[in-house]
């Protein structure tokens, strides 16, 4: 079955860096849209970014843009999020989400993703 376990989550001082990673199995890597959404607490959750490992298209929410970089390693099977510039507003539960059938349009939205992560915590202070 899709297992997704994110990790790498932490406190970090603003302006720092953080990287996350997923380490996924259960289905076909190397041709999923993946992504990343976060969510901050009584906030909606947020697409922060998708890219389709089949191709290496991506895309990101303005609010990451230029500070984010999402990226994979097929061989591993493992989605990463390279997080710099992290701003106080950043801090969030992070979850990596995988879907067959999503589309990279614009920020991921959460119901094109049926495979989710149990998060890792991000705070930036």
């Amino acid at each position: 079955h899709v297992q997704l376990v994110e990790s790498g989550g932490g406190l970090v001082q603003p302006g720092g860096p953080l990287r996350l990673s997923c380490a996924t199995s259960g289905f076909t890597f190397s041709s999923y849209y993946m992504s990343w959404f976060r969510q901050a607490p009584g906030m909606a959750r947020e697409g922060v970014a998708v890219v389709y490992t089949g191709g290496g298209d991506t895309n990101y929410a303005d609010s990451v843009k230029g500070r984010f970089a999402i990226s994979h390693d097929r061989a591993k099977k493992t989605l990463y999020i390279q997080m710099n510039s992290l701003k106080p507003d950043d801090t969030a539960m992070y979850y990596c989400a995988a879907d067959s059938a999503a589309l990279v349009r614009g920020a991921p939205e959460a119901a094109d993703f049926g495979y989710w992560g149990q998060g890792t915590q991000v705070t930036v202070s």
